[in-house]
């Protein structure tokens, strides 16, 4: 399957450029191509995976991508899909975000490659050394204001108001594109659909300094959608988080695992490198039997795998399978902490407190009374083992690696005690 045939099957096409004419110069000879990445948080999230696995897609046809962080275009901020202005960063703050960053797609891009190493590198190298009159002379006045101002991303603040550091980021994306290409040849620009106009406009300030290339190209991929209107990549505890220590390789596991049926198929699409064969048998388990959720399994799988490792899934597959099976024995000390971070907790330094105050410290119940209550009526487990007696003390709890007590009040409601 051809290159653009493949992401076409999977929805990754939203605009290019001129498709037939791209498709053609992919089946010549390879292409250097490129996708920006804004420093604007200490982590990328799950909606970035996007352009960097369309990177990883267009390595493995053998075209050689480029992974810029933005150190530079971060000082400003991409007003594209923003309602209002961000708020700037510190120049330290960035340097900081872009050195997180750069670790981080080091694990999606293969920079070892022989044939076709992927590159990383940072436009403050090039955007830090600019002077400005200089740039306002050379570069800016290929910049007509009727054109900026027809940009969506510009067009769309226009009524709120925006600032004209955040009006001249159209320019240094672009720039971005030009510098690429004259010092690495590049030839097509990748982003979300917000960045179009940045995509386009970068090829004219390209062609209007001289360049005598014909072959520029943008190509643009859809903005992740959930079927129920929802907006993808969010959680109650916020943005899913490709850094292992904001979101646990745990909870990412579970944030695909719980895929909507309406959007599984899709996201297999999108995020996963399964073949088309595969994602059609998938689909077809949808159909015939949704119960079973074996596409979600194999999303998540996938996803937990690729982002986390392989380590990673197996231990996120352990602590699934230890809840559902009501056998959190069978679980280390550190999948316990993974695995029940976001469950009410409370640190028990008295070894021998009665067990009814423990339940009220760690929010499973609200008194005295009723804690007894739920010890008496068999409602309380204590590392999967069921304790009846209202008077035990915890130091005669058996404790997982003489650490932890999770306590289960009926069937699903967990409540962790740490030992100090």
């Amino acid at each position: 399957m051809r290159l653009l045939e493949d992401l076409a099957y999977r929805g990754l096409i939203y605009q290019t450029t001129d498709q037939e004419k791209l498709d053609q110069r992919l089946e010549q000879r390879p292409i250097i191509l490129y996708a920006g990445f804004d420093p604007t948080a200490d982590s990328l999230h799950i909606g970035h995976l996007l352009p960097i696995l369309t990177l990883r897609r267009f390595q493995q046809y053998g075209h050689q991508p480029i992974a810029l962080v933005g150190g530079g275009t971060g000082l400003i901020g991409d007003p594209s899909g923003k309602a209002s202005e961000r708020t700037l960063n510190t120049k330290e703050v960035v340097q900081s975000y872009s050195n997180s960053i750069r670790s981080q797609l080091s694990r999606f891009l293969d920079f070892e490659k022989a044939e076709n190493p992927a590159l990383l590198v940072n436009n403050y190298d090039w955007l830090g050394e600019l002077e400005l009159i200089p740039f306002l002379r050379d570069i800016g006045k290929h910049f007509p204001l009727n054109y900026m101002l027809a940009k969506e991303s510009v067009n769309s603040r226009l009524e709120k108001g925006i600032s004209f550091t955040e009006f001249s980021y159209m320019i240094l994306q672009a720039f971005d594109y030009l510098e690429l290409h004259r010092r690495y040849g590049c030839e097509l620009q990748v982003g979300g659909s917000d960045q179009w106009g940045n995509i386009t406009a970068g090829t004219e300030l390209i062609r209007k300094t001289g360049s005598k290339s014909d072959d520029l190209f943008g190509l643009t991929i859809p903005l992740v959608t959930k079927s129920d209107g929802t907006k993808f990549g969010k959680t109650e505890g916020g943005a899913v988080w490709l850094d292992a220590q904001k979101t646990s390789p745990y909870l990412f596991y579970q944030f695909w695992l719980n895929t909507d049926d309406a959007d599984v198929i899709k996201y297999l699409k999108y995020f996963t490198f399964l073949t088309k064969d595969q994602i059609e048998e998938l689909a077809e388990t949808v159909k015939t039997a949704p119960e079973k959720r074996q596409a979600q399994r194999a999303l998540a799988e996938e996803m937990t795998k690729l982002v986390h490792g392989e380590q990673a899934l197996v231990s996120s597959q352990n602590i699934t399978a230890a809840l559902f099976q009501g056998k959190v024995s069978t679980l280390s000390s550190s999948e316990i902490a993974e695995g029940f971070q976001d469950v009410p907790s409370a640190l028990i330094q008295e070894n021998e407190i009665p067990l009814v105050d423990v339940l009220i410290q760690v929010g499973a119940a609200k008194s005295k009374r009723e804690a007894r209550e739920f010890i008496q009526n068999g409602a309380v487990t204590v590392n999967d083992e069921r304790v009846t007696d209202t008077s035990v003390l915890v130091n005669t709890l058996k404790a997982i690696d003489d650490k932890y007590l999770v306590i289960r009040r009926g069937k699903k409601k967990y409540f962790l005690a740490e030992l100090g």
